[in-house]
């Protein structure tokens, strides 16, 4: 059967209005509070304080995209990563073992948390809406427990340079180190573009129009090498920046690229359907857990480094904004659908409403209001999207039906459980 190897602009920007609306709001967002604020937002010094101040939730996010596109939720985020940050302060300050040998065993710590509540989700068969309600409870009360319901401060200058400590490099002028990461990084971006669509047209797959690929390398090679030279004339890249690197790219490799992405989508998009199909879908459903909390803990030592403290209330409400994040980058309710970049995507629009909002002086109460409302939207129009496009096809093996859940892609699509919804 012969693919046409061209996908119509319109038809590309019909399948992936969610993603790309997302963008175009989030470069809105920017230009708004750029205005509102007289050119503040986008100062070296704010882009550094943007950074680390959303750090943890962008690492939350990426987790969070995970257990959501395979149809569960994580509401034990912020109190992992409260008790984490907690045994971590306690682990140096107390019993005064060394950073290096405190980050792994911190790891170790969330990976136990994240199984222990994978083999109730995975295994037993809990909602894991019950299950990580559980989980919020009982580790914010271990917190409470460990902490003795006071603060463990000051901590070692080892942790604290990991959530604020930057590249190293000459500090007169121009950060080259920044610079140069930040040209690699461009340069990366366009040849995996270019290489994904030059392997579509090998195996006669539909591609976006090559003005579409030149224009979005072109744009985006721009804002990244921009990004890096406000933060070069700064003090350069946050060290916590170039983990996020690291987390973003590696983790949007696995979801696009790997067996286990494909079987995170597959079974997201029909657990019954993944089954049958092979896949170990409780597995599956565990290590994804087991992954949040890794993350979560991972979070929980960059907050901790970054306050300088551990305290009882560490975490609060973090679970809400990594959810939101990922909803508003694109995840469906329904699992099956999402993307690393959208999540990515989703936490810097909240990072960039909340720190604009701040800067502009509206008060928590409105904050607040406008947060709730952006995600509010946000999800309905991800159910108006697929109401839209749901009528177009039928349903094919592999998607449910939209009256009874969302499938791995919006309406009469076919199951994509190969990659991340976002084009190749």
């Amino acid at each position: 059967m012969n693919h046409p190897t061209r996908t119509p602009l319109r038809g590309l920007l019909r399948g992936n209005t969610r993603q790309y609306g997302m963008a175009i709001a989030l470069v809105a967002v920017i230009i708004l509070f750029q205005v509102l604020t007289g050119g503040l937002l986008l100062t070296p010094l704010n882009i550094t304080n943007l950074i680390m101040q959303n750090s943890y939730i962008l690492i939350l996010a990426i987790g969070m995209m995970l257990v959501i596109i395979t149809g569960h939720i994580d509401l034990s985020v912020g109190s992992v990563v409260a008790f984490t940050g907690a045994m971590s302060a306690i682990m140096l300050t107390s019993w005064g073992l060394p950073t290096l040998v405190v980050v792994p065993i911190a790891l170790l710590l969330g990976a136990a948390i994240g199984a222990w509540q994978g083999f109730w989700i995975a295994y037993v068969g809990v909602p894991a809406f019950i299950v990580t309600l559980a989980g919020m409870l009982i580790f914010r009360g271990a917190t409470l427990a460990a902490l003795g319901g006071e603060s463990i401060a000051p901590l070692p200058q080892s942790l604290r340079v990991i959530a604020s400590g930057f590249l190293p490099g000459q500090t007169d002028g121009l950060h080259l180190p920044t610079l140069a990461l930040g040209v690699a990084g461009a340069a990366a971006i366009v040849w995996v573009q270019w290489r994904s669509r030059a392997r579509s047209l090998a195996r006669d797959l539909p591609v976006p129009p090559a003005a579409v690929t030149v224009a979005s390398s072109v744009v985006v090679s721009a804002a990244i090498v921009a990004f890096t030279y406000a933060l070069a004339g700064h003090n350069g890249l946050p060290l916590v920046g170039v983990l996020l690197i690291a987390l973003i790219g590696g983790y949007a490799f696995v979801m696009r690229s790997t067996t286990m992405g494909r079987r995170v989508y597959a079974v997201g998009g029909s657990e019954r359907a993944a089954a049958l199909s092979g896949i170990r879908t409780k597995r599956v459903t565990f290590w994804v857990f087991v992954n949040m909390g890794v993350l979560s803990a991972l979070a929980g030592l960059i907050f901790t480094g970054r306050l300088n403290a551990a305290t009882p209330g560490a975490g609060t409400m973090f679970e809400l904004d990594a959810i939101a994040a990922a909803f508003i980058g694109g995840a469906s309710a329904s699992g099956g659908v999402g993307s690393v970049i959208g999540a990515v995507i989703g936490a810097l629009f909240m990072g960039v409403l909340n720190n604009g909002m701040s800067l502009i002086g509206l008060g928590v109460d409105w904050q607040q209001f406008i947060k709730g409302l952006v995600l509010l939207l946000a999800v309905a129009f991800d159910i108006y999207n697929k109401k839209r496009v749901g009528g177009s096809g039928p349903i094919l093996p592999g998607m449910r039906s939209r009256a009874g859940g969302g499938g791995p892609t919006g309406g009469g699509e076919p199951a994509r459980v190969s990659g991340e919804s976002s084009p190749a």
